[in-house]
């Protein structure tokens, strides 16, 4: 008899049992887990969406990923619920990383440092980014990519959801870095991926099997609507929703190019195995400039004027970020340990001084680098002339290598731990993050920046503002009790607003965080069916028995996204 996996878990205990022998006697030699305890552990990620999975299982190598693949590909007649989500730090924010059936953790073995040079690294995605860019600071390079949440995500992570960051906007984001990839495809069996000239894609085309139908396949979907997919490409300075068919086949360069449909994929068309990543010389000096801004009116003229002196970072937050950074201080000192703590309060001093004057709307942070503390300290010297008579409050702060280790700390810290701060403090209400990382070009701010504002007023959200300034790419996470209905009947109409006026301004739905079950619903709003159904031929291309993460990005629907949502806490 053939048993359904459902959500509230309720499947025959003596097929769970037989699925995992089943398993262990193909030759799998990872872990197999379907403890309560792991089973809730993994049934959320950092999105509001909560969804159990009915077993864990922790490869230790490459091939035991093809195994598990084609042990699903034979069983998923006769189980069609059976399907296999990708995870390693579980820090993704739109519910990409859970599932209700089987959950694939990369983090506990596959997190390997394989080699690293000054020039590249080739890495498994369950290693942390922190431990990656500890090793690459030791040879005076980094992986530009940068996210907030370094401290934290993996590097599988960032390949899949097309991460960018800090550094996006002097260096753009992971699709740039990532020469070549190992992946494995829907037959379960590990590939090479990377660039192709056309005689390479002929050659590949030719081939009489899975991986050779793919290319085939692909190259013949985007050919057949090459103008049409290369319109749709978002005119955003950094975009990471559906699949980017725009960047793998170039009639002009004769280039094709799988790993860009396969980075921003969420694990949906396959999992990456390997990837060796590009890396960049690591800034000798920087310096920031930091405005304070009383009031907004004149946020297009700065942003722009700022954007003119070609600065290496740009980002910035809002007051209530400020506010709920002064409000939960003493949660730094664990996050920080003692002496960067006593850093903080002995750095602060003169800010709070200044904040008895009244708290700035918005404060921005703009970095420069360069080969020399005098090359960066006349680059802001520039800007700071420049913007004298946009009467904000300046603090120019140090030239230090790592520029979170002198007096920039501080603003620092409130940008990048904001989020985390507002999962754990903030008791009564929980983070919602479904209006959290959209794009609207710098040169529209001035008209779509108190908008905005005006429709986080009218749902009543308390909601914090920071993001990538420079970039236009905003995160705002609204805190909600999403237990209550009268909270939950927000979230589609704000979305829906919110997505209008984004769309409204040719702007995108996501530059960072990417589609998942949060935002995969209003693909079709952004680039139109056809497109979004070329989206979903892309996936049944790659993965025709749907084996890989479902219910995300095209094949995502918002009635089975809201009824996941997170009722208990």
């Amino acid at each position: 008899m053939t048993v359904a996996f459902t959500y509230h878990n309720h499947y025959d205990e003596d097929y769970m049992e037989n699925l995992k022998k089943k398993i262990e006697e193909t030759g799998f030699s990872g872990e197999l887990d379907d403890s309560n305890a792991s089973l809730e552990f993994y049934s959320h990620d950092a999105s509001m969406f909560e969804i159990k999975p009915e077993l864990i299982v922790a490869p230790n190598d490459a091939r035991d990923v093809e195994t598990l693949v084609k042990f699903v590909a034979e069983h998923k007649k006769a189980h069609p619920h059976l399907s296999l989500t990708a995870r390693s730090a579980g820090t993704d924010m739109s519910g990409a990383a859970i599932n209700d059936s089987i959950i694939v953790d990369f983090k506990r073995h596959l997190n390997t440092l394989i080699d690293i040079g000054p020039k590249r690294a080739t890495v498994q995605p369950g290693l942390l980014f922190k431990d990656l860019d500890v090793k690459a600071a030791k040879h005076g390079v980094l992986l530009p990519s940068f996210p907030a949440s370094r401290d934290l995500c993996s590097v599988g992570g960032m390949i899949n959801n097309n991460s960018g960051g800090e550094k996006s906007l002097e260096f753009g984001k992971t699709q740039k870095y990532v020469p070549h990839l190992r992946f494995v495809f829907a037959d379960g069996i590990e590939r090479i991926v990377r660039p192709l000239d056309r005689t390479e894609l002929d050659a590949k085309m030719s081939q009489n099997d899975f991986e050779g139908k793919i290319y085939k396949d692909l190259f013949e979907l985007i050919e057949a609507n090459y103008d049409a997919i290369k319109a749709a490409k978002p005119h955003v300075t950094k975009d990471s929703t559906g699949y980017r068919l725009w960047d793998v086949w170039d009639r002009e360069t004769g280039i094709f190019d799988l790993t860009q449909v396969i980075i921003g994929g969420q694990g949906t068309l396959g999992f990456v195995t390997e990837a060796t990543f590009d890396l960049v010389p690591r800034p000798q000096h920087s310096g920031l400039l930091v405005l304070f801004l009383r009031d907004i009116e004149d946020i297009g003229e700065l942003i722009n004027k700022v954007l003119e002196h070609k600065p290496a970072t740009f980002e910035g937050f809002d007051d209530q970020t400020l506010w709920l950074s002064i409000r939960f201080m003493p949660s730094f000192l664990k996050m920080l340990g003692p002496k960067r703590f006593i850093h903080l309060l002995f750095t602060l001093i003169p800010d709070g001084i200044q904040l008895l004057k009244g708290f700035p709307k918005l404060v921005l942070m703009v970095e420069f680098t360069g080969e020399t503390e005098h090359e960066v300290r006349e680059k802001i010297k520039s800007l700071h002339k420049d913007l004298g008579p946009l009467r904000a409050r300046y603090e120019i702060n140090g030239f230090e290598e790592d520029p979170t280790e002198g007096m920039s700390e501080k603003f620092w810290i409130m940008r990048r731990y904001s989020f985390q701060l507002l999962r754990t403090k903030v008791k009564d209400k929980h983070t919602a993050p479904f209006i959290d990382d959209f794009v609207v070009n710098p040169e529209h701010l001035v008209e779509f920046f108190p908008k905005i504002r005006k429709i986080i007023k009218k749902y009543k959200l308390f909601a914090t503002i920071s993001g990538h300034m420079g970039d236009g790419n905003f995160h705002i996470i609204p805190l909600m009790k999403l237990e209550d209905p009268k909270d939950r009947k927000k979230l589609l109409p704000a979305m829906t607003e919110v997505d209008n006026l984004v769309l409204k301004y040719k702007g995108s739905i996501s530059g960072e965080h990417n589609d998942g079950l949060v935002r995969g619903p209003w693909l079709e709003r952004m680039y139109g069916p056809k497109i979004v159904h070329l989206f979903r031929e892309t996936k049944n291309i790659f993965d025709p028995q749907h084996i890989f993460n479902p219910h995300k990005k095209a094949n995502a629907t918002w009635d089975y996204s809201f009824s996941h949502i997170r009722e208990h806490f």
